[in-house]
């Protein structure tokens, strides 16, 4: 397709991640994905070709996410937009029975990796002019509930991240905090339980989030949006 756009994702091995993978690569774009999982990314490169590229990546580790970053700019592959998707929740407890290593763990993944991936691919976006970031933000980085505190401190920082960096970026790009809403995942189901069956299936929900995503830009600079 004529507009077609290279499109990196972090968390593409399950979840949201996968869904937006799938919905994209259909449409005609060139998706560049990672994931914590081998097996994961070994399906995902065997079911959509070399025209694509998944890398298994920890992004909570800065030189795993330099080397994946730096390889894909060298080869091209510079993101017209980049999604930082991955992300864990804590097991619900009051926060004083979080574990400190599940704590770290969390705040590791949600806030360090969505830095490291913009510290990585952003100055090539910058220096090419254009591009759009989407963080991935949530309902609890608005609001708060009992038992899930990590993750909830971990999306209100990244609301703060998004907004600051909007501020920072040249004009013609964006940065935007996104509430994808509230979808039927292992995550949720880690909170919900079988209530999460109320809510609609990640590939459901790729349909709407997907082009809601392909049309954000400049205009879209440092607000605060939402997935209707």
């Amino acid at each position: 397709m004529s507009d077609s756009r290279i499109i990196a994702i972090t968390g593409v091995t399950r979840g949201l991640g996968a869904a937006l993978v799938d919905f994209f690569v259909k449409e005609g774009h060139r998706v560049c994905g990672c994931g914590r999982s081998s097996e994961g990314v070994a399906e995902l490169n065997e079911k959509h070709g070399s025209s694509h590229d998944f890398s298994v990546v920890n992004v909570a580790r800065n030189d795993d996410v330099k080397n994946w970053a730096t390889r894909l700019i060298k080869e091209g592959k510079t993101p017209d937009i980049l999604i930082n998707n991955a992300a864990l929740i804590n097991v619900s407890a009051t926060l004083w029975k979080v574990p400190e290593e599940e704590f770290s763990q969390l705040i590791d993944v949600n806030i360090k990796g969505v830095y490291y991936s913009i510290r990585w691919f952003v100055p090539a976006m910058i220096e090419r002019g254009s591009g759009v970031i989407v963080n991935f933000s949530s309902g609890w980085g608005r609001s708060v509930s009992p038992e899930v505190a990590p993750y909830c401190s971990s999306k209100w920082a990244i609301e703060g991240l998004s907004k600051a960096l909007a501020e920072e970026i040249p004009q013609g790009m964006a940065v935007i905090p996104l509430n994808p809403g509230i979808i039927d995942t292992d995550m949720l189901r880690s909170c919900f339980a079988a209530g999460a069956g109320n809510f609609p299936k990640a590939e459901e929900w790729a349909t709407r989030a997907a082009p809601f995503i392909l049309n954000l830009g400049p205009k879209d600079n440092g607000q605060s949006l939402s997935v209707s």
